[in-house]
């Protein structure tokens, strides 16, 4: 497929789902926006906001890097610091925090850095609030990001909110009810997705906007949060969160991985996501099966970089994703 310049495409989520969502469309759009989840206070971005009082620039600069036209500077960005007062730190999050501080606005920051990635497309943050995501499963109450990614719900399914309460970034909303379609990435429910779609009036754009509404299902459950989730299971969770209905489509996976993979993976708890063809027959919305998951092996070559684990092995693959969406765009 040609890219087609007419396709005003949002993709709402953080980290790395969005990224590989974003990689695969802006070979097919012009006109691409990023709506980046704001409530990330674990490793480097954790610190710099702590430390400095910035707002979180990790999954901004993975937005970012996702839409650069040029790779030296996009492997800049993502260099890792694995020794020294920096360890830990991507030169990215910190090329953001010192813009930040300069300019005195994280808005500016991101203009700046569109500038140097050579950006095609916008990468918008959900709110411009300092904010934590919070949830409460009736057992226990948690007030962090990083608190709550190692949480065990046990088939619970928790209230989650932001503190303070947020105000939506007006340019979020804006491009929400502007676009064709709009893309709910894979992602950590709970982590992830949720402190985007729990920002208030973004649920309530999502059912007000005219675009096709789309969410792309995780590969894999997450032991102790989505245990035995089928795909119908997590788009009912997304929808919860957002605060009611609004998809129109749910595009899933029906490709397995190697016998090998699948072993390595249920050794950790983590099992592909399964299918009940039934539940999804009589959804609100149309399910979409589609090869999606990448043929080839990635693993970060840097050892101490947190994405450098067994999970990053059974990946979403870029372009199959765009593909399964811009399928729809043309339906």
């Amino acid at each position: 497929m040609d890219k087609i310049h007419g396709a005003r495409i949002v993709v709402i989520g953080g980290g790395t789902g969005s990224f590989v969502v974003l990689s695969g469309l802006k070979n097919y759009t012009a006109d691409l926006t990023a709506l980046v989840s704001m409530a990330d206070d674990g490793g480097s971005t954790g610190q710099l906001r702590d430390e400095l009082g910035v707002l979180p620039p990790g999954d901004v600069r993975q937005c970012l890097v996702a839409l650069s036209r040029s790779p030296r500077v996009r492997d800049l960005f993502n260099y890792r610091f694995d020794e020294g007062a920096l360890e830990g730190h991507s030169f990215g999050n910190l090329f953001l925090a010192a813009l930040e501080k300069l300019t005195g606005s994280f808005v500016e920051a991101i203009d700046l850095a569109d500038e140097v990635l050579d950006v095609e497309g916008k990468v918008i943050p959900i709110t411009l609030d300092s904010v934590s995501v919070c949830t409460d499963d009736g057992r226990k109450t948690l007030h962090h990001e990083h608190d709550i990614d190692g949480a065990k719900f046990h088939k619970l399914r928790p209230k989650l909110w932001l503190e303070p309460k947020p105000k939506a970034n007006p340019s979020a909303i804006e491009a929400i009810l502007a676009a064709d379609i709009v893309v709910i990435a894979p992602g950590s429910i709970y982590t992830s997705l949720g402190p985007a779609l729990a920002v208030p009036g973004v649920g309530k754009a999502l059912r007000k906007t005219k675009a096709k509404k789309i969410y792309i299902s995780n590969l894999v459950n997450k032991p102790g949060q989505t245990d035995n989730f089928a795909v119908h299971d997590y788009a009912a969770e997304i929808e919860r969160l957002a605060g009611g209905e609004f998809l129109n489509y749910v595009i899933y996976n029906v490709h397995q991985p190697s016998k090998k993979l699948l072993e390595n993976y249920a050794a950790e708890g983590e099992l592909p996501v399964e299918i009940d063809a039934a539940a999804l027959k009589n959804a609100h919305y149309k399910p979409k099966g589609a090869e999606l998951l990448a043929s080839e092996i990635w693993q970060s070559t840097n050892k101490k970089d947190p994405l450098a684990s067994q999970r990053t092995l059974i990946r979403h693959d870029p372009d199959a994703v765009a593909r399964a969406i811009m399928k729809i765009y043309f339906s």
